[in-house]
């Protein structure tokens, strides 16, 4: 099987240890069923199995991807939903503290097959692309998550948005303009600013400039953005958390957190319903994910080159590997 995949690990260089090959399918367990990938897109979450984060050597070789829409046994278009429940395991799947993601444990996307729980397919409406819906699994799952239920905004709430380019903030800002809220966004690069605006964005500032309250923010930048991100609260506003690029440990600011009643939660991907639910969104308000590139999966100069330009952080929106 055609196969992108971690061979070995850098931290420092991790576009070292991509390879690109045939590897042998793994036996699949029961009650998993197998499609046939039309795309894939890339994720930060793939930079850090290259580096070693999260992805244990012992695992190797992994292949990569947490992401992608297909056609499953049947014959139909599906999304696949990337969060892999433990055997047995009752309730929301995100909760599960033994859960993973494809490329964790099992083999990911990045192929010309993947196999996946039968009751993680989600039906593809012909409206989207194949490569569009395969954007949806981890990025814009993870905006849906962090918008509507960490934060619970409601239309004409005001939120900022840390980090503009990025496949998370994209997303927010498209589906949170989209569903009536207020969107600021931040970034050094005034490119990126400048794009934000057009996507949507009804403000842009560089990373740390003082903007009027916002009711919630967020954030998956981490340290370089944490101390912005409390001072931009009004009283009683939420951060909501999925990520820390730029590092996972800033000043938590105690002081300001309780006497402003401020709350920070915690958000990771989504469930299967918050998955159909952003399919729907999309469908209803005509809102289609950006799409930064699409590369072949099937050549290689195209996988290396989707990579190079994921690593270089360049891009702003998804990168999509199609067959």
């Amino acid at each position: 099987m055609r196969s992108v995949y971690v061979k070995s690990q850098d931290r420092a260089d991790p576009l070292a240890g991509l390879a690109i090959g045939d590897l042998e399918e793994r036996t699949a367990p029961e009650g998993w069923v197998r499609v046939e990938v039309r795309a894939a897109s890339l994720n930060h979450h793939d930079l850090w199995s290259l580096r070693g984060v999260g992805l244990p050597a012992d695992r190797l070789p992994m292949v990569l991807g947490t992401d992608a829409a297909g056609v499953d046994p049947e014959g139909r278009d599906v999304i696949v939903h990337a969060v892999i429940a433990a055997p047995g395991w009752v309730g929301e799947e995100t909760l599960d503290p033994k859960r993973s993601l494809l490329s964790e444990v099992h083999p990911g996307t990045l192929a010309t097959h993947v196999w996946v729980p039968a009751r993680n397919l989600v039906p593809k409406p012909p409206e989207l692309s194949f490569a569009e819906a395969a954007c949806l699994p981890t990025a814009y799952l993870t905006a849906y998550r962090l918008l509507f239920d960490a934060a619970a905004l409601r239309p004409g709430q005001r939120v900022l948005i840390q980090g503009a380019g990025g496949g998370v903030a994209t997303a927010a800002v498209l589906i949170g303009r989209a569903a009536g809220l207020h969107v600021v966004v931040t970034s050094r690069s005034e490119r990126k600013r400048a794009r934000a605006l057009e996507i949507g964005a009804h403000e842009a500032v560089a990373t740390g400039v003082r903007i009027a309250p916002v009711d919630a923010v967020v954030e998956t930048v981490g340290e370089a953005t944490w101390e912005h991100s409390l001072r931009s609260l009004r009283p009683g506003g939420v951060v909501a958390v999925a990520g820390a690029t730029s590092g996972p440990a800033p000043s938590a600011d105690l002081n300001r957190v309780f006497f402003r009643s401020l709350r920070v939660i915690g958000s990771t991907m989504g469930t299967l319903e918050q998955l159909q639910w952003l399919r729907d969104q999309l469908l209803a308000t005509g809102v289609r994910p950006l799409i930064d590139s699409e590369h072949s999966l099937d050549d290689d100069d195209g996988v290396t080159s989707a990579f190079e330009r994921l690593a270089s952080g360049e891009a702003f929106g998804k990168i999509v590997l199609t067959r």
